[in-house]
């Protein structure tokens, strides 16, 4: 790929990356039952020649929100009720009725694809777009699709609590279970490369994670494949210490002005500082295969500390700014402060998914979403939420609302 990128990892033909990849959920906490529905975290760590690349992403090429001042209210929506410690739909669909831009994802996660058969038969997405530099310095527009060649298997709700009574692990069985019987689980590696300049013009706005890129416009272009061919030794060590990061970049990578993303460059970091310690990058699985000197010195948990210089400039044969990390620039003018996303259609897409849709899937669509109304009495909320469907597609509202017997008068004002 070096006519778009001078990353090392996607140059050369042939070329083999270590990688260690973390499958999650969103809002399900450790024990808690993997098949329940939920958006799954698709974590992929790469162990480059020029140092760690992360890309962390989920099981859907959308998210819920757009705003990183909305990602606090939005995970605590999905985590337990601060009064009964109880899990709570009335929660979670508050937030979503009153944030109408997460009507794609909600469309999505209420779909089939919002219950995985297994991790293995699940796509993965960067979700958000990222920036490919050449060594010329030219500039391209990226996102990320992790195709399973295991196909896309999903299972209904019915068979998922089925499944959860029995084993609340079934997912995570199914995955190592697979690979210790050398049945190894790959992924294709694709990108949809958008040239610089049209990604500022195209009809909608590709640094909002609540959108998706045509890929009538924009064709995915298959450029490798990822092989899952072992288990870790030690759960703790490997997986439990393992640290993501949208921040960790290469040369030849970039972020974009995806305001979501920009959140997430700060926030990870800080996040795994309070679970890990101050010097989790230190510890072996987050540690590059390269011999990396950086600045960090004492805290605790400090290790494999030397006496090399840990400031630049210098005179002590120490550390040097490398050019070849030095950032593509982007054009600004304007005003700096907080504002709402440009593009407010909400809606289209969710519309467009919607009608992707077969006939059956649409109507185990409406009755996923009909039983979470069950589950709580605010009709206020279910209206809200049922609004917003209606003006994805004026058929998906309506069916909501004639199976949840809300009123229709008030979906349609």
């Amino acid at each position: 790929m070096s006519d778009y990128t001078k990353a090392d990892l996607f140059n050369g033909e042939g070329k083999e990356t270590p990688l260690a990849i973390r499958f999650s959920q969103v809002a399900g906490e450790s024990g808690y039952p993997d098949t329940i529905r939920d958006v799954r975290g698709f974590a992929i760590k790469l162990y480059t020649a020029e140092g760690n690349y992360d890309i962390v992403g989920n099981n859907t090429p959308v998210f819920f929100i757009n705003d990183p001042l909305k990602f606090p209210d939005f995970i605590h929506s999905q985590k337990r009720d601060p009064k009964t410690h109880l899990r709570d739909n009335e929660m979670q669909w508050d937030f979503w009725a009153h944030s109408p831009e997460s009507t794609h994802q909600v469309t999505y996660l209420m779909g089939d694809r919002g219950n995985p058969a297994s991790y293995r038969t699940m796509n993965g997405y960067g979700s958000h777009t990222f920036k490919w530099v050449n060594a010329h310095g030219e500039a391209f527009w990226v996102k990320y699709h992790f195709i399973s060649d295991q196909g896309v298997h999903n299972m209904t709700d019915d068979a998922a609590e089925k499944i959860a009574g029995k084993d609340t692990d079934y997912l995570l069985h199914d995955l190592y279970d697979a690979i210790e019987e050398k049945n190894f689980p790959k992924w294709k590696v694709a990108v949809q490369i958008i040239p610089y300049k049209d990604g500022f013009s195209y009809k909608s706005d590709i640094f909002d994670v609540t959108k998706v890129v045509s890929h009538k416009d924009y064709p995915l272009v298959t450029i490798g494949e990822f092989t899952l061919n072992e288990n870790p030794t030690n759960y703790f060590d490997e997986v439990e210490e393992l640290a993501f990061s949208p921040a960790n970049l290469v040369p030849g990578i970039e972020a974009s002005p995806d305001k979501l993303l920009q959140g997430r460059l700060f926030g990870y970091k800080d996040a795994a500082r309070y679970r890990l310690g101050a010097n989790y990058e230190q510890l072996p699985i987050n540690r590059p295969i390269n011999e990396v000197h950086n600045y960090a010195r004492d805290g605790f948990m400090a290790q494999n500390q030397d006496d090399s210089v840990n400031y630049e400039p210098n005179s002590k044969n120490g550390p040097k700014e490398v050019h070849k990390a030095k950032i593509h620039a982007d054009g600004v003018s304007g005003e700096t402060g907080h504002f709402k996303p440009y593009d407010t259609d909400f809606y289209s897409q969710a519309g467009d998914l919607y009608r992707l849709m077969s006939d059956d899937e649409q109507e185990r669509l409406i009755q996923t979403i009909v039983n979470a109304f069950s589950t709580f009495d605010n009709d206020e909320i279910k209206i809200l939420a049922t609004q917003n469907f209606y003006h994805a597609d004026k058929d998906y509202g309506k069916r909501i609302a004639s199976a949840a017997h809300l009123d229709i008068s008030k979906v349609i004002d």
